[in-house]
């Protein structure tokens, strides 16, 4: 595990985020984790990650980064892979490359050319998701329509 104070990163254009903590790409953890400023990870977690109650945390994965477990924070930007649930209060980033593989509760759902979700959107709006253009979302915003019907 890497820490390095106010380093910003360019995560993919336009977002610019800042870092505390970074999870290296050759770094695993296994255990839960409770972070209270924003977070990036290029390796592997094994457990849950969230944010500290009133904490406006990013959470970020880039391309090698993978979560087994639950990521509950205000902004989640993922361009690698989540086996598990995504809770933002904010705003949920699916960029080129990312892999989802469970539910995403969101504010606002930004979603890439060749970003996979194997699993519902859930907007606290009922908003549909803006860039909807990979083929899940498509037929999910679809069948929200048809059962609305």
């Amino acid at each position: 595990m890497v820490f390095k104070k106010s380093q910003s990163i360019k995560f993919l254009q336009p977002t610019m985020e800042s870092f505390e903590t970074i999870v290296g790409p050759a770094t695993e953890v296994h255990g839960r984790i409770v972070a209270n400023e924003s977070l990036r990870i290029d390796g592997r977690v094994v457990g849950n990650i969230e944010s500290r109650q009133g904490k406006n945390v990013s959470i970020a994965l880039g391309r090698t980064g993978m979560v087994q477990g639950d990521i509950n924070a205000f902004r989640v930007l993922v361009a690698g892979r989540v086996e598990g649930n995504i809770y933002a209060t904010e705003r949920v980033e699916l960029h080129e490359g990312a892999e989802v593989r469970g539910d995403i509760t969101y504010g606002q759902l930004g979603i890439e050319h060749g970003a996979k979700l194997n699993g519902l959107m859930i907007s606290k709006s009922g908003e549909e998701p803006e860039g909807a253009t990979d083929s899940t979302a498509i037929f999910q915003a679809n069948w929200n329509k048809i059962k609305s019907q």
